[in-house]
C-alpha cells in the first residue's frame, strides 16, 4: 500500500523509519525498506539483529526540502522515539495517543514496567513543552474511528487537555499501571518476529488479530 500510494503521486521512498519495536502488529518497515531500496532507521537499541541506520537524540534527516528531527521519547518502549518535522507535526508512536498514552508493561517485569512508566511521564513533560500548535499525528488510535479519511489528528495543546497528566511522576506511574488492559494476542511472538525482521509465511490475519491495547487512559 505504502508503495502503491507513492507511484501514484509520482514519489520515490528513500526512507523508512519505525518508531520502536512493535508489540501490537508486525513491522513491514524492513520488507518495504528491501522493495524499494530504501534506507531503513530505527530507534538506537540491541533489541533487532539486522542492518539498519540507528537514530539517536538529536539526529537530523534531510527528506526533500523537509527536515525531521529525533526525540528519544522513553517510556512505552525504552527505545521509543517521536519524529518532529518541520516543527509542524510531531510523530509520536505509542507514546502518546489523541487521548491516552502507551502502555508501559509490555515484555517488562513489574519493577520495569514501572521504570518504563516513571520515563513516560518524563517523556511526556518533554512533549508538552512543544510548540502546543504542534499537529500530533500517533501511530495508530486508541479507540475506534470512521474510516472517513479525516487525518487522525489533533493540535498538541488539545491532546494535552484531554490526557492531563499529573506532575507527580510517582502519582502518574500509580494511574498508568493500575488501569493496564490486557496484553495484545500474540504479543510475544509478533516481537520475536520484529525484533528478527522476518515475516512468517503463510497468512498472518490471525496472529495479528485483535483490539489494539497498546494504549491507556
Amino acid at each position: 500500500m505504502y508503495i502503491q500510494f507513492a507511484s501514484e503521486r509520482g514519489w520515490s521512498i528513500r526512507h523508512v523509519f519505525d518508531t520502536h519495536i512493535h508489540a501490537d502488529h508486525l513491522s513491514r518497515s524492513r520488507v518495504l525498506s528491501d522493495q524499494t531500496g530504501a534506507q531503513l532507521a530505527l530507534p538506537e537499541q540491541q533489541r533487532v539483529t539486522f542492518p539498519h541506520e540507528s537514530l539517536v537524540e538529536g539526529s537530523v534527516i534531510r527528506l526533500g526540502q523537509a527536515t525531521l528531527r529525533a526525540l528519544h521519547t522513553p517510556g512505552h518502549t525504552l527505545e521509543s522515539m517521536s519524529y518532529l518535522v518541520d516543527d509542524r507535526w510531531l510523530l509520536t508512536g505509542d507514546t502518546l495517543f489523541l487521548a491516552a498514552v502507551g502502555r508501559p508493561d509490555l515484555e517488562a517485569s513489574p519493577e520495569q514496567a514501572r521504570t518504563r512508566a516513571l520515563l513516560l511521564h518524563g517523556s511526556l513533560q518533554r512533549i508538552f513543552s512543544l510548540d502546543p500548535r504542534l499537529l500530533v499525528l500517533p501511530a495508530h488510535t486508541s479507540a475506534p474511528t470512521a474510516f472517513d479519511e479525516n487525518p487522525v489528528t489533533a493540535s498538541l495543546a488539545t491532546v494535552r487537555d484531554a490526557v492531563k497528566v499529573s506532575d507527580s511522576a510517582e502519582a502518574f506511574a500509580d494511574h498508568v499501571l493500575s488501569r493496564i488492559p490486557a496484553a495484545p494476542p500474540n504479543h510475544h511472538a509478533i516481537v520475536g518476529f520484529n525484533e528478527a525482521g522476518n515475516l512468517p509465511s503463510g497468512d498472518v490475519t490471525d496472529l495479528e488479530a485483535g483490539a489494539n491495547r497498546c494504549a491507556v487512559a
